[in-house]
């Protein structure tokens, strides 16, 4: 039966990155059917390098914990290299969602305290359940990154389709060297970036804000 373009952009519009989660984790089951729909994405010669390590219960608070003492003792230090700069419309965006999120939850301009502890929370997963550590092998290179990224946008709107939230975050990632040690990953995987995910708070301010996307002009060039 043909899916409707309407309905599946529904379901794009309604998905966003959540803020704040309730405690109630996510039945096992459902996780299994988010994991077996995202798996469907394509991947270069079929390779499907992403693989995702997730925590629920106390190996999520564990976790929690260890990047809340990394934050005090360790410095970042990725997989991935972060990008080297943010410019022209690229940097206009990022500002434009982090002054809308400070004013969701009331940070004011200028209040350095207030958005440090508000950028503190995403090493405290936003309080979610459950998270999802996405690596890819290192000799795939930008493929295999590629290739996971996919991956990303097919598991958290195979979760929105579920109604479970979702927050993938780089951030997390930044503490590569904690995360294969804490969770076993091998060192010849590259840790591209957790997703913290559960059941949203619908009364949490941090939920209250959306972004905006770009006019199709902004990103589409046509040819003939």
């Amino acid at each position: 039966m043909p899916i409707d373009l309407s309905d599946l952009q529904g379901l794009f519009t309604a998905r966003h990155s959540c803020r704040a989660f309730l405690p109630e984790p996510v039945p096992r089951e459902v996780i299994e059917g988010i994991l077996t729909c995202a798996q469907k994405v394509p991947s270069w010669c079929n390779a499907q390098p992403w693989k995702v390590t997730i925590t629920s219960g106390a190996e999520t608070d564990r976790l929690r914990q260890a990047l809340m003492e990394a934050t005090h003792s360790s410095d970042h230090s990725p997989d991935l290299a972060f990008p080297s700069a943010y410019e022209n419309e690229y940097q206009a965006r990022r500002r434009t969602c982090g002054w809308a999120l400070y004013q969701a939850v009331g940070v004011p301009k200028g209040d350095r305290a207030a958005s440090e502890r508000q950028m503190m929370e995403n090493f405290a997963l936003f309080g979610a359940p459950h998270c999802a550590i996405l690596s890819t092998p290192v000799e795939l290179g930008g493929y295999g990154a590629m290739d996971c990224g996919g991956f990303v946008a097919a598991f958290t709107l195979a979760a929105q389709a579920a109604g479970v939230a979702t927050i993938p975050q780089a951030a997390v990632a930044s503490y590569a060297p904690l995360l294969h040690d804490m969770l076993d990953i091998p060192q010849n995987r590259q840790i591209l970036c957790a997703i913290s995910f559960g059941y949203g708070d619908p009364d949490h301010p941090a939920n209250s804000f959306r972004t905006s996307r770009a006019d199709l002009p902004e990103f589409a060039e046509w040819r003939g």
